[in-house]
């Protein structure tokens, strides 16, 4: 993929401006020609008889072309959680505002999925009801909010920072359980092992960019980790101990394993909403 390049949009979005109001914007004065020529107030010219009152001129509605310009300048959003399995947001949703956020995105491969679908139905015994992930990715940044007008310069900046990194490998095999600040939902990741400097470095620059946009940074000893199911609210007492144990030697007895969950790390995204930026590493 190219650097910093749009790839794909996820969803449907809207808002922008429409007039500010919504309608058309205000019909300019109209001219009328005849005997002593009126001007653009309709006053009379020298020569003219009495001043006419002009009719009203009616307002034409705006091509659909010129309403839809910028459709993607805000998310549609609905905050309603029994739409999104109980998942509450981290901050609260204002027009204009676009949730942001960096991460390297993981190859899906089917042996993976079997995996997680192991794990997933073992975590049944101990009365947690997992939803598997439908996509995998290590994160390289928080979610933060940033404003329409900031995501090009940010994305350029990024662009910037990363342009110098090169590929390379991680092992992601140790099994843990993960909560996020709010302990709104629990997550059931593998912890990466090896590549975990070369994952430092990148938070190094990403955390850089954040600081220009006076944005917040990455955690501090961040543990990093794809995640493979979630649940609604703190289940940590649940998974952890038996659970937990059993989950790992699942994984460490599942075919080639070893081969499995060893990840080449080829692009950064970031994604800004419903955008999607790629940058690829050298």
């Amino acid at each position: 993929m190219s650097g910093a390049a749009l790839v794909g949009y996820s969803s449907s979005s809207s808002g922008g401006s429409e007039d500010e109001s919504g309608g058309s914007p205000p019909a300019a004065a109209g001219r009328e020609e005849g005997a002593g020529g009126v001007s653009a107030r309709g006053a009379a010219t020298h020569g003219a008889g009495p001043a006419q009152t002009s009719m009203p001129i009616p307002r034409l509605p705006l091509p659909d072309s010129v309403l839809n310009m910028f459709r993607d300048q805000e998310e549609e959003v609905t905050d309603d959680s029994s739409k999104h399995g109980g998942r509450v947001r981290n901050f609260p949703h204002e027009r204009g505002n676009w949730a942001t956020y960096v991460y390297l995105p993981c190859e899906i491969q089917e042996e993976l999925l079997e995996l997680r679908e192991l794990l997933v139905s073992h975590a049944r015994r101990y009365t947690v009801s997992l939803t598997a992930m439908e996509e995998f990715h290590v994160s390289l940044s928080q979610s933060v909010v940033l404003r329409y007008h900031w995501i090009n310069p940010l994305v350029q900046s990024l662009k910037e920072h990363v342009a110098s990194f090169y590929r390379f490998f991680c092992t992601a095999s140790q099994v843990k359980v993960y909560t996020n600040q709010r302990k709104t939902r629990t997550f059931v990741g593998l912890e990466v092992s090896c590549g975990h400097s070369q994952l430092l470095e990148l938070v190094s620059e990403v955390d850089k960019v954040m600081e220009e946009f006076d944005l917040p940074t990455f955690y501090k000893n961040p543990s990093f980790h794809i995640s493979l199911a979630w649940c609604v609210g703190d289940l940590t007492d649940k998974l952890e101990g038996q659970c937990l144990q059993e989950l790992q030697e699942i994984v460490d007895g599942f075919e080639d394993s070893t081969f499995l969950l060893r990840f080449q790390w080829d692009q950064i995204r970031c994604r800004s909403g419903n955008k999607f930026f790629s940058f690829p590493l050298r």
